[in-house]
């Protein structure tokens, strides 16, 4: 009996989502491959649910009151769910509604029991499961008892649970409707579900199924802990045999009911091996038709399997495209060498991969690089892991993980090492080397942003193409390698030596401090001195205080001292406006584009600091660097051949503090590049919407840089891909991307095997030393920063836009970084203690608690 009201299960697949739900469409198309059996049933329609529902005026005002709630009140919400849900609840079904599920039911067996269960059309989704949102109901028996539960699961649209989850996931409530399947009850000796993947690495290669007895909702309750089987290659690899104490069965009238399982039989396994494999196999088959890793939930009786539900992992994160070439591979994030892990947007994504100096891979909206030719020959291997090692311990120990199963193809054979072994070509230490680089650089952005000027249509993506071309010259100048190679081996080289000579560690961190030419920590200063001239101005402080905006610039003026306060905001922005939170992704709002992120900045400077605090704090740097070159060189003269380890390390200590401030720059050349495209590329989206291609400029952010060429060489732009790339963005932002990530979907973040931490303390990485103690502010939005003096910094990441904020705070502590990541090197070069790669240091840190940094050591102590 299939019509408007009611479909059989047979007659439907996943593209009828809109008229029978996500668990209706996915019950359908499972039923349609061979070898899966699923209970006969029928889907109760969407429209059915909308008939309902349009007939019930007083459903008018609990739906506008819920509209009115946000997510952020949790009480109100669950009040003005219910209020819907009981609505719904003394709904009659209309007549023909209840007309078309009796015939269903008579065609099946009016007098059998049945599952009815919710199907939204936002259910089982790639994007989001809703696993456990809406209701399900067992054994049902009778006509009048399946047409109650049909309203019944209308109503389970609405619980706090499934309204609150629509609500993280952007889903409007009257966007949704409510299909209901409806099927015949299955009452089985063993159920539960197997996932086709491992739910908690990713690793696709294992099928992982649990068991207990009885029906499935004794696992999915947490009523019992499960048999669990991993299954590789068709054979059970691992078994855990769970201790079964309780089952759910069938009540006699309908319902389930807990039940004692009989002391004999509760360290038995639910299943066999055989078994076990025959359900992976089946997952294997249903995961094929459905294209991606599935969750399917299963029961068996005797020794039929029936299939009761598959929906996807959302939960995993997704593997690079190109890992589909049969080969083993090994990938490491971008964004962690990168401090920013944050999903991006395909433009900022494939822009990235333009302009970047390696092939890199997309996956759940995060890029990664193909470590395995690194790693596929010993010399390679071994220089590889000796690089990564000094700049992530995390990441070496997940790589060391992965070796160590002999899964990572290798070969004797001669091949380049990376980095090349002895690394770049020795240099000469002359500060006119740096001048010149920064020079060329800014030389070569002034050209691009003289050449782009009016250019639009298919030209300006025929320029940009070549621009990129200059951009990557640029970047991979010869010269430009070795000076940084030549401040980080220095910095190396004088930490090795002096620890091995004097005993003291991380002497670098003091010696760098206020060095010459390091844009990014001059950022930071510089703000310090805006500061400087709004502060003498009340007026004008009050005024940002109270009423900034994006468009306080041009308000500034009619204030007195606003020209002045002006004239410094935008000579800010002339220097350092195009960078901003997650700059390597240029779909992120620049500050240029919103200057008003900055204003919290300059109000806490001019709070915090006194007149002159930049210069002072530059200066006293200095002075500590010379200090202790002096120190050290004494020290070392009085040791055994003093006079040549003294004359080395003097050299050493030239040669970092003339190169060490270079490391910064080639990230600034980069994004002052990113602005200038940016600004071209959003004038012709700009363009593309003044003329109806686009509904909004920024649509383009959801398109590749190709995609883009061709909207603007066809005028015509397909807006369902847009609307889905939206909403796989929105997907993937709740994804955490690994350090590690192998072809088989195993992800990797590492631990550290240290024994020198004490009880309590959260280990990490120490790259900036000294040791301080004060209150915690965790931080994740830099426009919201509430830090005073004495303050330490504990977020997730910090690009170069956070170096504001380090000079009013004592310490840093991120969840990730590495010896040569930015937000370390700044921090060095303030002299912040600081530790990085702390894991979940965002959630194990209490925000306002007392914390001891140990810069020097690498922990973080809770003290409070």
């Amino acid at each position: 009996m299939t019509g408007r009201y009611v479909r059989e299960l047979h007659a439907i697949d996943e593209t009828h989502i809109a008229a029978v739900g996500g668990k209706g469409a996915h019950l359908g198309a499972l039923s349609r491959i061979d070898g899966v059996g699923v209970p006969a049933g029928f889907c109760v329609t969407t429209d059915a649910f909308r008939l309902a529902l349009a007939g019930t005026p007083s459903l008018a005002g609990p739906l506008d009151r819920l509209d009115r709630v946000g997510a952020d009140d949790p009480a109100a919400l669950r009040t003005a769910a219910a209020e819907v849900r009981r609505a719904i609840e003394r709904i009659a079904l209309p007549g023909d509604v209840a007309a078309a599920v009796d015939c269903a039911l008579s065609a099946l067996g009016a007098d059998a029991a049945y599952a009815v269960r919710s199907s939204a059309t936002a259910e089982d989704l790639p994007t989001a499961s809703f696993a456990g949102q809406q209701d399900t109901y067992l054994n049902v028996v009778g006509e009048a008892e399946v047409l109650r539960h049909v309203s019944r699961c209308w109503a389970s649209l609405f619980t706090e649970r499934a309204v609150t989850y629509r609500r993280r996931h952007g889903i409007d409530d009257r966007a949704v409707d409510m299909a209901v399947v409806v099927q015949r009850m299955v009452f089985p000796d063993a159920a539960g579900v197997l996932f086709t993947a491992d739910p908690v690495t990713g690793d696709r290669t294992v099928v992982s199924v649990e068991a207990g007895f009885g029906l499935g909702e004794a696992l999915v309750s947490g009523l019992v802990n499960p048999d669990v089987f991993t299954v590789r290659d068709g054979a059970v690899v691992a078994r855990t045999i769970g201790v079964k104490a309780r089952a759910v069965h069938a009540a006699p009238g309908g319902g389930t009911r807990e039940r004692a399982v009989d002391p004999a039989r509760r360290e038995q396994p639910a299943l066999t091996d055989a078994q076990a494999v025959r359900l992976a196999a089946l997952g294997r088959r249903i995961e094929a038709r459905f294209g991606r890793p599935q969750d399917v939930e299963w029961a068996l009786t005797g020794d039929d399997v029936h299939i009761l539900q598959s929906r996807p992992i959302t939960t995993l994160f997704p593997v690079p495209a190109a890992a589909a070439d049969g080969t083993f591979h090994v990938y490491l994030s971008v964004g962690h060498q990168q401090m920013m892990t944050d999903a991006m947007k395909p433009l900022g994504l494939s822009m990235w991969r333009l302009t970047a100096m390696a092939t890199m891979h997309e996956a759940g909206g995060r890029l990664f690089v193909d470590a395995t030719p690194h790693l596929a020959t010993e010399a390679g291997r071994t220089a590889f892991l000796d690089l990564i090692g000094r700049a992530d311990p995390l990441t070496l120990d997940a790589l060391e993980t992965v070796l160590a199963r002999d899964v990572v193809p290798t070969t004797p054979d001669p091949a380049p090492a990376w980095p090349p072994a002895g690394g770049p070509p020795p240099i000469e230490t002359d500060p006119a080397i740096v001048t010149g680089l920064v020079a060329r650089s800014r030389e070569s952005v002034a050209t691009l942003e003289r050449d782009i000027r009016a250019r639009s249509g298919p030209e300006l993506f025929d320029f940009l193409t070549e621009a990129f071309a200059e951009h990557k010259r640029v970047l991979t100048d010869p010269l430009s390698a070795q000076v940084i190679m030549a401040g980080m081996q220095a910095t190396w080289w004088l930490n090795d030596k002096l620890g091995e000579w004097l005993g003291e560690r991380d002497a670098a961190d003091t010696l760098t401090l206020s060095a010459p030419g390091n844009v990014t920590s001059e950022m930071g200063l510089a703000l310090l001195d805006v500061a400087d001239v709004i502060r003498p101005y009340p007026e004008v402080v009050a005024f940002l205080r109270d009423h900034a905006d994006d468009g306080f610039l041009d308000e500034l003026p009619k204030l007195p001292g606003g020209a002045q306060a002006r004239a410094a905001v935008e000579g800010y922005l002339d220097r350092y406006g195009m960078r901003c939170v997650g700059e390597i992704d240029i779909t992120r709002p620049r500050w240029s584009e919103r200057p008003a992120t900055l204003v919290p900045l300059i109000l806490d400077n001019v709070r915090t600091f006194t007149p002159g605090a930049a210069a002072r704090r530059f200066a006293h740097g200095r002075e500590r660097a010379e200090a202790k070159a002096r120190e050290v060189l004494d020290r070392l003269r009085a040791l055994p051949d003093g006079e040549r380890k003294a004359a080395e390390t003097q050299r050493m200590i030239d040669r970092v503090r003339t190169f060490i401030g270079y490391r910064e720059y080639p990230k600034y050349d980069i994004v002052s590049r990113y602005a200038v495209y940016k600004r071209a590329l959003l004038a012709e989206a700009g363009r593309l919407a003044r003329a109806g291609v686009l509904a909004d400029p920024e649509d383009v952010f959801h398109l590749t840089f190709d995609e883009f060429r061709e909207v603007s060489a066809t005028g015509w732009a397909d807006a369902g891909l847009i609307r889905r790339r939206r909403e796989e963005f929105r997907a993937h932002q709740a994804l955490t991307p690994p350090r590690v990530l192998t072809s088989d979907g195993e992800a990797l973040n590492g631990s550290y095997r240290r024994e020198d931490v004490p009880p309590g303390a959260l280990a990490g990485l120490p790259v900036s030393a000294g040791v301080v103690e004060g209150r915690a502010r965790i931080v994740t939005d830099l426009a919201r920063a509430d830090l005073e003096p004495g303050d330490i910094l504990v977020t997730a990441h910090t690009d170069p836009s956070w170096t504001p904020l380090f000079v009013a705070v004592a310490g840093l502590v991120t969840e990730v970084g590495g010896q040569m990541t930015h937000g370390a090197v700044i921090a060095r070069e303030y002299g912040l203690p600081a530790v990085v790669a702390v894991p979940d240091a965002t959630r194990l840190i209490p925000d306002g608690g007392r914390i001891r940094v140990h810069g020097t050591a690498g922990y973080v102590e809770l003290l409070s």
